[in-house]
């Protein structure tokens, strides 16, 4: 066979399998066929204002029973995040004197949620790099 015919029948094959892909063979069964890519291992991302809420109420909870070490980089916290942390924290301290510990728990979820949502409002941090 020439070198000719060997590049046609090699680009028909590529061309077959394209098709084959393109139409859903490809991926095996029950796999999503959508250009998101239903096989992607985190099929969304979690928003900035989501994620530092988890991290403030996350160790607002530990800082409320006094099981934090370290700083707030051991945290992962950026500086404006451990503000957000610590006014968090003083609060749930004194609604835990107030009304228990249910609604410190409940209070640090609610103002985690604002605090961030208000910080990451348009996006990102807006105070320098360590914001």
């Amino acid at each position: 066979m020439t070198k000719a015919g060997v590049c046609r029948r090699g680009a028909a094959l590529g061309l077959a399998l394209l098709a084959a892909c393109s139409t859903g063979g490809c991926g095996g069964p029950g796999a999503d066929p959508s250009p998101a890519g239903g096989n992607s291992p985190s099929p969304t991302a979690t928003s900035p204002a989501e994620l530092c809420t988890r991290l403030i109420g996350y160790w607002s909870r530990r800082a409320l029973t006094g099981d934090t070490y370290g700083d707030y980089q051991s945290m992962g916290l950026s500086d404006g995040q451990y503000e957000i942390l610590r006014t968090v924290v003083d609060a749930a301290r004194a609604e835990r004197a107030r009304a228990g510990d249910a609604a410190a728990g409940r209070l640090i979820d609610r103002r985690a949620r604002t605090a961030c949502e208000k910080r990451y409002r348009d996006g990102g941090p807006t105070g320098g790099p360590w914001g």
